[in-house]
């Protein structure tokens, strides 16, 4: 089960601190209880660490992700298209044709039942971005990116 395979994960999130660790692992669980039907596809870059969840393989198709910034730690819980959403809550940040997100720094604080609302509607949106049936494949963790860097010699990995 997709849930149940956080070694790829586990091994990219190695350099982040341990709280910044479980906040994402947390919000990783929130979107698998949701969503076990969807694909997780990971992307390790030079500058942060994303991973968002899809019907398909195509990141095109992404309903929402955590993306986890190697320089300050900050995290954001985002939608790949949130330009789209009903955002009654005014919940979401950011002010281009695509990208909306919340900052998350305290999952205590994280307005959950909100947060399913939008989830839901960008899971209908992005199904009806899928064109061809045969995109749609389910609960797969898919490794798509991952950084050719030098910043593992330069980051130590932090202790529990």
């Amino acid at each position: 089960m997709p849930k149940e395979e956080v070694n790829d994960l586990l091994f990219f999130m190695r350099t982040f601190p341990y709280e910044v660790r479980e906040r994402a692992l947390w919000l990783r669980d929130f979107i698998w209880d949701l969503y076990p039907q969807a694909n997780e596809l990971i992307y390790d870059n030079y500058n942060a660490l994303a991973f968002g969840w899809s019907p398909t393989e195509r990141m095109g198709h992404i309903f929402c992700s955590v993306a986890i910034y190697r320089v300050n730690f900050n995290m954001h819980f985002g939608f790949y298209w949130g330009a789209e959403l009903t955002d009654p809550q005014q919940l979401l940040i950011g002010d281009g044709n695509q990208y909306r997100y919340l900052r998350v720094t305290d999952i205590a604080a994280f307005p959950q039942p909100e947060v399913k609302k939008l989830i839901d509607e960008a899971w209908q949106n992005s199904l009806k971005k899928v064109k061809d049936p045969k995109l749609l494949t389910q609960g797969k963790t898919i490794v798509k990116m991952v950084s050719n860097n030098k910043r593992e010699k330069k980051l130590k990995v932090p202790k529990k």
